[in-house]
C-alpha cells in the first residue's frame, strides 16, 4: 500500500457544512495553527470567496489580513482557495483581468493550492482559470471532477472531461469531489480506475462527505485504488453533513494497511482544541450518518435541507416538507440535472419550495434561476425542459434581467473607487455593499488569540455590558480581579 496524505477541512468545508459558514472567525484559527502545521496535512482547505464575504459581513475581520497571519503561522502547509473560477464573491461572472487581480492577491497573501470547481464541467472554463492563477504566482491548480447522479455523469464523462482538461499545462492534480455523499463503494471501483487512466501520472485526491454515511468507506476504498490524498474533517467538524472524521479515517487506513504521513500527537491536541472550542461556542459536532437511500434521488446537501425545514415551520407548513423534497427531484430535471453544489441546492430547492406553496408551478422564479435558464451561469450539461424554459423566460423580470449591466471592467471599477484606494481594499468595495466594508475597516484589527474555557465568561460580559443599567462591573474570586467599566470593549 502506498504512503497516503490527509487534507484537513476543518476551516473550510467543515465549518461550512456543519456551521454555516459563520461558526470560526481569526482568532479560532490562529489558535489552531500552529498544531495544524504540525500535523504536516498534505493542505488545508482554508476559504473561498464566500468564506472572505462572511469575514467582513459577519465578523467584520479582514479577509485578506486573516490570510496573511495564517499563512505566517502555517508558512509550510499550502492554504487552498476553493472557487468556481472567474468569480469573486459576485454571482457575476467577473472581467478576466478583475480576477487577475484577485489570484494575483489571494497568492501573495499565502494561498499555496487553487480548487477550480467549474459546476458545468465546462473545459475551457476551467483552463482559463488555472492560466490566470499561475501567470500570477506558483500556486497549484487542482481541477475538481464534481460527482452526481444523473444519466449524464458516466464514467466516461468525468474521464473524458479529466483528460481534455489535462491538455493543459496548467493543471497540476485533481480531486473527486463529491459534496452530496453520493459516490458508493461500488462507484469508486469503476470510477477511480476510469479517471485515473485519463489523468496519467498527476495526482488524484477524494473528498466524499458522510452526509449519508458513505464517505468513508467511498474514501477507503479510493485509497485502496491509489489515491494519494483523503479529506477529512477534525473533531466536531467531521461527520453529519461534513467529511469524515479524521481520527476515524486515520485508524481505518491504518487498519487497512497504509501508510500515513501525519504527526499523531499532534493531531491528537488538534482534536482536543477542536471539541473544547465547539462545547465553549455552542456548535453542534458532525456525527456519524445513517444510510438514506431518498438522497440519492433528491440530492439535497444537508445544510439546504435543515434550512429549508426551518422555513417550513416558520410558515406553519411544516408537513410539506415531503412535497418540498418530491418537487426538487423534478425541478432539477427540468432545469438539466443541475450538480447540487453551491450555488444550484439553493437555487432549485427554494424554487421547489415556491412551486409547493405557490398557485402555480413557476409563477414566481428567482433572479438567480433566470439567469442560469439565460446561460449565465455557463451551459447546463443537459438541455433544459424547453417548456419550462419557455415558462420562466416569457415574463417581464427575464427581459430585464437579459440586459442588465455586465461585470464592469478593470478600468472601469478603478475610475469609479479612484486610483488611490488600496487595492485589497478595492477588490472587496467592488462586490460587496459598502456598509459592510465601511464597518470591517472600522472595526481594526482582529484579535489573534482564543481560549476556549475563557469563551463562556467573555460572552457573559459581554450580555450584562449590553444591559441599559450596566455601568461598571466587577467579578473577583480568590486570584482573580475582573473589572469592566462602561465604554470598554471585548
Amino acid at each position: 500500500m502506498s504512503a497516503i496524505r490527509l487534507v484537513d477541512v476543518t476551516m473550510r468545508d467543515g465549518n461550512q457544512s456543519l456551521w454555516g459558514a459563520t461558526g470560526l472567525g481569526s482568532a479560532h484559527m490562529l489558535q489552531a495553527a500552529a498544531l495544524t502545521e504540525a500535523c504536516g496535512f498534505r493542505a488545508i482547505d482554508f476559504t473561498s470567496s464566500t468564506h472572505m464575504a462572511v469575514a467582513v459581513r459577519y465578523f467584520r475581520e479582514n479577509p485578506w489580513e486573516r490570510l496573511r497571519r495564517m499563512h505566517a503561522a502555517m508558512p509550510t502547509t499550502p492554504l487552498q482557495f476553493i472557487t468556481t473560477g472567474l468569480r469573486f464573491i459576485a454571482w457575476q461572472q467577473a472581467d478576466p483581468e478583475f480576477m487577475r487581480l484577485v489570484y494575483r492577491h489571494l497568492q501573495a497573501s499565502g494561498i499555496g493550492r487553487f480548487v477550480l470547481l467549474d459546476p458545468m464541467h465546462e473545459v475551457d472554463a476551467v483552463i482559463d482559470a488555472a492560466r490566470l492563477v499561475k501567470q500570477e504566482g506558483n500556486a497549484e491548480v487542482m481541477c475538481a471532477l464534481t460527482f452526481t447522479l444523473s444519466e449524464i455523469h458516466t464514467d466516461k464523462f468525468y474521464a473524458d472531461f479529466a483528460a481534455a482538461v489535462g491538455r493543459s499545462k496548467d493543471i497540476d492534480l485533481y480531486y473527486l469531489k463529491d459534496p452530496g455523499g453520493l459516490l458508493s463503494v461500488d462507484r469508486v471501483r469503476t470510477l477511480v480506475p476510469a479517471i485515473k487512466a485519463a489523468i496519467g501520472n498527476r495526482p488524484l485526491e477524494i473528498h466524499a462527505h458522510t452526509t449519508i454515511g458513505q464517505g468513508m468507506p467511498a474514501s477507503l476504498e479510493a485509497a485502496k485504488l491509489g489515491v494519494s490524498a483523503v479529506h477529512v474533517g477534525i473533531g466536531p467538524a467531521g461527520d453529519g453533513s461534513s467529511l469524515p472524521e479524521a481520527n476515524r479515517m486515520l485508524a481505518n487506513l491504518e487498519e487497512a494497511g497504509h501508510e500515513i504521513e501525519v504527526d499523531r500527537a499532534a493531531l491528537a491536541k488538534l482534536t482536543s482544541y477542536w471539541n473544547r472550542l465547539a462545547r465553549a461556542e455552542n456548535l453542534p459536532f458532525g456525527a456519524p450518518q445513517n444510510f438514506d437511500a431518498s438522497f440519492l434521488r433528491h440530492q439535497i446537501a444537508g445544510g439546504v435541507m435543515t434550512t429549508t425545514a426551518r422555513q417550513l415551520e416558520e410558515l406553519g407548513l411544516g408537513d410539506r416538507l415531503g412535497a418540498v423534497i418530491a418537487e426538487t427531484e423534478q425541478v432539477r430535471a427540468e432545469l438539466g440535472y443541475p450538480i447540487m453544489v453551491t450555488p444550484f441546492p439553493q437555487m432549485v430547492m427554494s424554487q421547489a419550495l415556491t412551486n409547493v406553496i405557490g398557485d402555480k408551478r413557476y409563477s414566481q422564479v428567482s433572479d438567480q434561476v433566470i439567469r442560469y435558464c439565460m446561460g449565465k451561469f455557463g451551459k447546463p450539461t443537459s438541455p433544459i425542459d424547453k417548456h419550462v424554459l419557455a415558462a420562466i423566460l416569457d415574463r417581464p423580470r427575464a427581459r430585464e434581467l437579459e440586459h442588465e449591466p455586465a461585470f464592469p471592467a478593470l478600468a472601469d471599477l478603478r475610475r469609479q473607487f479612484g486610483a488611490h484606494l488600496p487595492e485589497e481594499e478595492f477588490l472587496l468595495r467592488a462586490v460587496m455593499p459598502a456598509d459592510q466594508v465601511d464597518a470591517m475597516l472600522a472595526n481594526g484589527a482582529s484579535r489573534s488569540t482564543y481560549t476556549p474555557e475563557a469563551a463562556p465568561l467573555l460572552a457573559l460580559l459581554r450580555k450584562l455590558a449590553a444591559a441599559p443599567d450596566a455601568r461598571d462591573l466587577v467579578i473577583e474570586r480568590p486570584g482573580l480581579r475582573l473589572a469592566l467599566h462602561a465604554g470598554a470593549s471585548l
